[in-house]
């Protein structure tokens, strides 16, 4: 049987309409209101032919990285720089600098690298893999296109060892993959 609805209970749908929306929109707005969403946590990153697949524009402070080599060919590395506070020039454009002038731009080590193998997951080759200081990183892979990827791997462990003061390791090939486009920017808040 239908009932022709009257006023009131029209008053009560809304009425509860009503009260039923006002916490879901507050529920909204103490989630906007929240942080940025860059909480320190492990990134995954997969090194391809040539670029990093997963890297985040924004992570936390104390953010821990890892890398997965997908290529079968070369050996791959994640090297993250912090770049200077008042350097805003974007990653594209700082990484067709001469060499000198790229390297002039950090005043010390990588924050860390990550190296890893074909079809290999990553070992550390310098610092843990995380992010402590926030600022603006270029991740970057310096491995010579065409590098053996076990000479490479091996030179990565000698340089490791003896410290940030070495270097990075120096092995035959051709032009680093950054120079393929195997680099990316990110901000660590």
């Amino acid at each position: 049987m239908n009932r022709p609805s009257s006023p009131f209970v029209s008053q009560k749908r809304k009425h509860h309409s009503i009260l039923l929306a006002a916490p879901t929109a507050l529920l909204l707005v103490l989630a906007g209101c929240g942080d940025s969403g860059t909480k320190a946590t492990t990134v995954a990153v997969k090194a391809v032919d040539y670029g990093f697949e997963g890297l985040p524009p924004k992570v936390g402070t104390g953010t821990t990285f890892t890398l997965t080599n997908a290529s079968k060919v070369e050996a791959h590395e994640l090297v993250a720089m912090r770049l200077p506070d008042g350097e805003r020039r974007p990653a594209a454009e700082l990484v067709r600098l001469p060499e000198d002038q790229l390297g002039a731009l950090f005043s010390g080590p990588p924050a860390f690298g990550l190296v890893a193998p074909p079809g290999g997951k990553s070992t550390v080759a310098l610092g843990d893999g995380k992010l402590r200081e926030p600022g603006r990183y270029l991740m970057l892979c310096f491995v010579p296109t065409g590098a053996d990827p076990a000479a490479f791997m091996q030179a990565a462990q000698k340089a490791a060892a003896a410290g940030p003061e070495s270097g990075p390791p120096q092995i035959a090939g051709g032009p680093p993959h950054l120079a393929h486009g195997m680099y990316a920017e990110l901000t660590v808040e």
